[in-house]
């Protein structure tokens, strides 16, 4: 005879299955799982695309689209370096100022902001028009990175898919990390790094059903970027090893050096965006101006022209001297600066690399010399320089140690370089208590690292939970002289509540904003609060849920 418990164990098994299979396929996870694929198929077709592009820029100028830019400019008459800049920025100012109706190139920023305000949109358009610029610009000689361009365009086919897919509301957001972290790994070869990215830094969370559609996305990018530009990491780095254990301390103060550079190199540049700001000039000339400032410091120091990864690689290699080290810190943090305030397109993850490689690579010859004995290769330091300086920028120094790894094939070193990057982050913290995407959002008045009440509670408008009259209620007029507040419709819900809780109101009118005395609709504290409420629970289970 069959025992009991035998007989019953298929329906058991069912009911703990049926569950989880319904909540599956309910929230169209095999569709989501097909469309991250083929979101990180387009990206890693569009980085490509977006890489070459560059190249082709380059060409009509230094007759050659790699990326060994120093090279090339040492061929050309001067003058063409001054003049590729100013041309590039004229084609940048105009198409700024006639086909960008924000006057500006989009970046990682809006991806993040875009996905703070739960339904705010990624223009199709606008993406494709902001990366144009971005090519222009990097190509004519403007020093930035191309890595934040490409993440938002990443974004913004993401977000396109995902209109269209009819899939739930939850996974926009999700699309949009698989499209950002596609970026990341056909951009740097770095597939974990794209993933842990995207979770990081732009949903800021790691919600496991999120994981699954991100991994597929990052992944398909990997492997069509690999057969496309081959196997190899974005920079070889000679043979390194740590030297001896007592070199910890060493590497705990590249951090603080680093952390230095970090913050210097982001508050030159709010400061140059601050003072481009009060001076009074056409939007076409200011990339002009920009591109001649960028092309007379290029003319004699061509390393600062472009993304820079060539001045990166001979930094790894120990082939700069230290004073012209302790030169590019300077002059390509000015002209980083100098190209972001001038409105050219372009990011700042491979300055802040190049930053880092150079940091580390003059701390190790200083080190060296101190140390003879107990340093290590210089190629060790300026892999760590890397990674403390752009985590700290990025804010993100999980997913920059991985990008580093990935970059350099350096999996030895991580100790070390964990280390030195959780130092400078803490100490970029302590003195700066920002990263670069965290300042440009707070300029906007948004505050995502604060948590999502507070990102709620300032960016959710009256008019998203207000009783609108309906055209056939007889029209109402608003007398003040009664006493009680008005609202507007396009005031936060912070100051509904405060205004709310100051007079103990429970409903108040809404009034016109052109016409302040005509009532057209009435706000109720009860819906408020519920509305607050239920995107508080919406963004934590969105946190949470792993199925």
């Amino acid at each position: 005879m069959v025992p009991d418990f035998i007989t019953s164990l298929p329906h058991q098994i069912r009911q703990w299955v049926t569950p989880n299979t319904r909540a599956f396929f309910g929230d169209r996870q095999p569709r989501l799982w097909l469309v991250s694929l083929l979101v990180g198929i387009a990206v890693s077709g569009a980085a490509i695309l977006f890489r070459e592009l560059i190249g082709v820029v380059q060409l009509l100028w230094l007759d050659n689209n790699s990326e060994f830019v120093i090279s090339a400019a040492r061929n050309v008459p001067w003058y063409y370096i001054v003049l590729a800049p100013m041309a590039g920025g004229l084609i940048v100012g105009i198409m700024l100022e006639k086909l960008m109706p924000l006057r500006r190139t989009l970046s990682v920023a809006d991806v993040i902001e875009a996905r703070a305000l739960t339904g705010r949109k990624l223009g199709l358009r606008d993406g494709l028009m902001s990366a144009i610029i971005t090519i222009i610009s990097l190509g004519s000689g403007a020093s930035a990175g191309r890595e934040g361009p490409v993440i938002h365009l990443g974004a913004t086919l993401a977000n396109g898919a995902a209109r269209r897919s009819g899939l739930p509301g939850w996974s926009n957001r999700t699309l949009m990390g698989a499209g950002v972290a596609a970026a990341i790994s056909a951009s740097f070869n770095a597939p974990v790094a794209g993933v842990l990215f995207a979770h990081e830094v732009i949903l800021g969370h790691y919600a496991l059903r999120s994981f699954v559609p991100i991994v597929i996305a990052s992944s398909g990018a990997a492997v069509i970027a690999r057969l496309w530009f081959g196997e190899t990491v974005a920079f070889d780095v000679p043979a390194y090893h740590v030297a001896s254990y007592w070199e910890f301390p060493a590497f705990a103060l590249l951090g603080l050096v680093s952390a230095i550079v970090a913050v210097a190199f982001q508050f030159s540049l709010f400061s140059a965006d601050f003072l481009a700001r009060k001076i009074t000039l056409p939007l076409w000339l200011r990339p002009v101006i920009g591109g001649f400032l960028i092309g007379s410091m290029g003319v004699f120091l061509p390393h600062i022209l472009g993304v820079g990864y060539e001045a990166t690689d001979l930094a790894l290699w120990g082939r700069l001297p230290l004073m012209l080290m302790l030169v590019l810190i300077v002059a390509k943090t000015i002209a980083t600066a100098i190209t972001l305030a001038s409105r050219f397109g372009g990011g700042i993850f491979s300055p802040a690399l190049y930053l880092g490689a150079m940091t580390g690579g003059a701390y190790g010859i200083i080190a060296g010399n101190i140390f003879p004995e107990l340093a290590s290769s210089q190629a060790l330091y300026s892999i760590l320089g890397m990674g403390a300086v752009a985590g700290a920028v990025l804010g993100a120094p999980l997913s920059t140690t991985l990008i580093v790894f990935e970059l350099t094939g350096g999996y030895e070193l991580s100790i070390a370089l964990l280390l030195t990057v959780a130092m400078a982050h803490g100490i970029n913290q302590a003195i700066h208590g920002h990263s670069y995407f965290q300042w440009q959002l707070e300029m906007r008045g948004l505050f995502v690292h604060t948590g999502p009440h507070r990102t709620v509670i300032r960016n959710v408008k009256v008019m998203d939970f207000m009783t609108v009259l309906s055209v056939d209620e007889e029209p109402e007029q608003y007398d003040k002289e009664q006493g009680a507040p008005s609202l507007l419709p396009t005031d936060t819900l912070d100051t509904a509540l405060r205004t709310f809780d100051s007079g103990g109101h429970s409903r108040l009118p809404v009034v016109d904003v052109t016409d302040p005395e005509k009532i057209i609709g009435w706000a109720e504290q009860i819906r408020a609060l519920e509305h607050f409420n239920r995107r508080l629970i919406d963004a934590s289970e969105e946190e949470h849920r792993s199925v």
